[in-house]
């Protein structure tokens, strides 16, 4: 018998995206892994065919950076609610930050109660970041032995309440925590906006009673970006700590990020679909659905940023998916109103339509900013990522011809509002495939079974 007739799937004539290239291929699947790719596999010989003639098909996102906020805030969001979301966005592998959870994920005990509520309910993989918070550095250790894939820190406040909740790091917890994080080889993720800058300017414009979007924008200015990216590259250059900057909203940050790696530093920088999708001129219209910290930028940066993606110095684009009920948008004033957006099921139909069918980037580098480069940054590379022999089957299928109209019948989230919502969207995942296993089609739904397992950095 030969070995195509082992073959669990095969998918037929799709344009496959690969690391350096673009193919028509066929792609063989046995045992949850890619085992052929050819230009006629025999689909007769195998358990089941699916023609993706006139679709591309791309590795699954991996987005590391998704708040689904259990345990404590399931009525904000779930691992089951989020994680269909994310499947139906072409996402396959999800990274979940250590908060808004309560307690957040920076002790055993928090990773522990994250992975029981996470355990059977996720509909793709997932991985946990652990947390640098204040008084918790003896709990580093114990974290990275249990397996996550870093470490997060804000050095501004993340806006919990509560005794439990996630704390900003002060200069020594920083400077301390990047030490040990990098005696163990991980990577500290950072949330850098000043604090003295942005509190100040934020107290200054409730004094003067500017409350408006706009008001809410310059008290977030792009210098309080660079004064905490810079801050933090400093401490990195005395400790040896890999970096990666999350959510970067500027051009002038991502340069610097990239001058610190020319001279040496091991570091990453992400930024997120709605700093290239929406302009500080939609926060006016959409009001406080579209806020978030840093904000969204005016419509030159915004250009500014988009050049940066196409020269290649950004290296991840993820969602920082961060929902709250409706009624935490709803406040008298901007400032009042919770700073988070509900985007992850938009991210590849955002980057992809707008990258590559408006803008004609490669399809190949943008796959890589969604797919590959978070594998490899992670130590998810050599299982996930890309489409490659020997990897998991965790696939998207596009097409690159089907816009439409989001609508809040499309999302699977829990609280159905996104600053996407009535936008055209120019492209449209049409299935998702994790191990082989579709979990999600655009004509069928949601897979009834949750296969997502806690994949571990090898």
């Amino acid at each position: 018998m030969s070995t195509i007739a082992k073959l669990d799937l095969v998918i037929k004539n799709g344009s496959v995206v690969l690391r350096d290239e673009v193919k028509l291929l066929d792609i063989g699947i046995k045992e949850g892994r890619i085992v052929q790719l050819g230009e006629a596999l025999d689909a007769e010989l195998a358990t089941h065919m699916v023609d993706a003639a006139g679709l591309t098909v791309m590795a699954g996102m991996i987005d590391v950076h998704v708040h689904l906020n259990e345990p404590g805030l399931g009525d904000w969001e779930g691992f089951e609610t989020g994680s269909a979301a994310l499947a139906a966005g072409g996402c396959t592998t999800y990274i979940d930050m250590p908060l808004n959870g309560i307690p957040p994920t920076v002790t055993i005990n928090g990773m522990q109660q994250k992975l029981a509520a996470a355990k059977e309910r996720s509909y793709v993989d997932y991985a946990i970041w652990g947390g640098l918070v204040p008084g918790k550095l003896h709990e580093l250790i114990p974290l990275h032995e249990a397996g996550v894939v870093g470490f997060k820190a804000f050095m501004s406040s993340p806006g919990g309440q509560g005794e439990d909740a996630f704390r900003e790091v002060d200069d020594y917890t920083l400077l301390e925590g990047m030490k040990v994080i990098a005696s163990v080889n991980k990577v500290l993720a950072l949330h850098a906006e000043s604090e003295p800058i942005v509190s100040k300017l934020g107290l200054d414009m409730r004094e003067a009673g500017r409350l408006t979007p706009s008001d809410y924008v310059a008290s977030r200015p792009i210098v309080a970006e660079l004064e905490a990216v810079n801050r933090a590259l400093f401490y990195a250059e005395q400790t040896g700590c890999a970096l990666h900057f999350v959510h970067i909203s500027s051009e002038a940050g991502v340069r610097s990020i990239q001058h610190a790696r020319d001279r040496g530093l091991n570091v990453t920088v992400e930024t997120c679909p709605h700093y290239l999708a929406l302009t500080s001129a939609d926060l006016e219209v959409k009001g406080a659905i579209a806020k978030c910290s840093p904000p969204i930028r005016e419509a030159a940066e915004q250009e500014h940023l988009w050049g940066a993606v196409a020269n290649g110095l950004v290296d991840i684009i993820s969602s920082d998916h961060s929902p709250c009920p409706v009624s935490m948008k709803e406040a008298d004033n901007f400032f009042d109103a919770w700073g988070g957006i509900a985007g992850a099921q938009s991210s590849v139909e955002l980057i992809i339509g707008e990258g590559h069918v408006k803008r004609g980037l490669p399809l190949t580098l943008l796959s890589d900013m969604l797919s590959g480069a978070p594998a490899r940054r992670f130590g998810l590379d050599g299982v996930k990522g890309e489409i490659r022999i020997g990897l998991d089957a965790d696939l998207m299928l596009i097409d690159l011809n089907e816009a439409y109209i989001l609508e809040e019948r499309h999302l699977y989230q829990k609280h159905k509002h996104s600053p996407y919502l009535g936008m055209e969207l120019p492209c449209k995942v049409m299935a998702t495939y994790l191990r082989g296993q579709r979990v999600y089609g655009a004509n069928t739904g949601l897979d009834d079974s949750k296969q997502g397992r806690w994949v571990r950095p090898l």
